[in-house]
Formats: C-alpha cells, sequence, structure tokens
C-alpha cells in the first residue's frame, strides 16, 4: 500500500494492487494475457530516486535497497489530502 510499482504514461497515478490474482473468467480473451510483456524493474542510484519523484513522495533508503513510496499511503486519505490543497 502506497509504493511504487511501475511507471505510467498518464499524468495521474493509478492505483493497483500487484497481488491480486487476475481472474480468468473469460476465455475468448486469454489469448490477448499471453502478448502481455513486462519491462524490465529500472535499477535507480539515490541521486536519481530523487530526481524521479514528485512532490508526494518519498525515497526509502535502506542498506540493501532504495524504494519510492507514496508520503501519505492510504488511497482515501491521499485523495482527502488532494482536496484539501
Amino acid at each position: 500500500m502506497g509504493q511504487v510499482i511501475g511507471e505510467s504514461n498518464r499524468d495521474v497515478d493509478i492505483d493497483v494492487n500487484p497481488c491480486k490474482k487476475k481472474h480468468l473468467s473469460n476465455t475468448r480473451s486469454s489469448a490477448s494475457d499471453e502478448a502481455l510483456r513486462l519491462v524490465p524493474p529500472r535499477i535507480m542510484s539515490l541521486e536519481q530516486a530523487l530526481e524521479w519523484i514528485n512532490d508526494d513522495e518519498l525515497v526509502e533508503v535502506t542498506p540493501k535497497s532504495i524504494r519510492l513510496r507514496k508520503a501519505i499511503l492510504d488511497k482515501h486519505d491521499r485523495k482527502r489530502a488532494a482536496k484539501k490543497n
């Protein structure tokens, strides 16, 4: 919740749940799932991560990794904060 896991070509953030499995209830569209290509993760240095984040995001630095996350973790709280500003 609140972790940046990818990038989008849209201007707005997209809330997704990467832990949920996609239900394959429609058998006719199963061929389109085979063509799905995932882009490998972008490995960033601390300087690159600081340049890449938006105003509502933070960089978490641990000895083993550098993570990007939202400053407000809950998506409903983020919407409330955006309305106040």
